[in-house]
């Protein structure tokens, strides 16, 4: 149900009626059924959120691979400054980034290029189609630094760490079990490696984007509060979106032990 792609929900915020929840989904293999005690459920929602709430944040919907052509639309690069971004990330050659929510890869190529054939790219997505799409894009721009990586909802399969950055653009607010996706996040970056939050201001009301897809730099590091990182910075460059970047603590080392 939940794909890990970047939808976010280009209309003008207005106020949000009462909504009956969606059916309750159940835990993948190895997650606990709400279980952290950061989770909650309600009935009365706003009806683009899927009724489940983290540190008092409603979790977004998602949407499929059937929005891969709204992921590639023109005007994106406009409205997000993307190569921007990219270039804010300050990613070395030989660098290994996991670009996590990858969607139809439009970070991932860039990524592939900027870190040169000694890198590598960890595309992470829980949809095979959008892997699919990356695999044809990668094929026919002959980049052969990109390894695919078919995700859990609560873990993305990351070997421990193995990677220097991880980015998540406007995808980690649908994450249906963020605990548990940010400690194996964390588990898989290497000493010093940093994870990169770009979301939608949510301070900002002028943002045109419906409130449960956009974030708090203040929410962000809330719930990173629990896990070994260090909140390194904000990037505020970009027209819309804020870069909140943490680096992996030496406590990160430690065995990943359930909550």
């Amino acid at each position: 149900m939940y794909g890990w792609t970047i939808w976010m929900g280009m209309v003008l915020l207005a106020p949000a009626g009462p909504a009956t929840a969606p059916a309750t989904a159940s835990a993948p293999a190895g997650a606990p059924a709400d279980g952290h005690p950061g989770y909650t459920r309600r009935d009365r929602h706003d009806p683009n959120g899927i009724g489940k709430f983290y540190l008092g944040r409603e979790i977004a919907q998602v949407m499929g691979h059937t929005g891969i052509g709204w992921l590639e639309r023109p005007e994106r690069e406009e409205e997000e400054h993307s190569r921007e971004m990219l270039e804010l990330l300050a990613v070395r050659p030989g660098d290994v980034v996991a670009d996590i929510g990858a969607g139809s890869g439009y970070h991932t190529l860039p990524l592939a290029r900027m870190v040169g054939p000694k890198g590598r790219i960890k595309a992470v997505d829980i949809q095979p189609e959008m892997l699919a799409a990356i695999r044809k894009k990668a094929r026919e721009t002959g980049l052969d630094n990109i390894d695919l990586v078919l995700g859990a909802e609560d873990d993305p399969r990351l070997e421990p760490e193995s990677v220097d950055l991880i980015l998540l653009v406007d995808v980690y607010h649908e994450f249906e079990w963020p605990f548990e996706m940010t400690r194996h996040m964390v588990r898989a970056l290497k000493p010093g490696g940093r994870i990169v939050f770009v979301e939608f201001r949510a301070e900002d009301p002028k943002v045109p984007i419906k409130a449960v897809h956009k974030m708090t730099q203040a929410q962000v590091i809330r719930e990173m509060k629990p896990h070994p990182l260090r909140y390194k910075e904000t990037i505020d460059k970009l027209p819309w979106q804020h870069m909140i970047v943490f680096e992996k603590t030496p406590l990160a080392t430690r065995p990943v032990r359930k909550p």
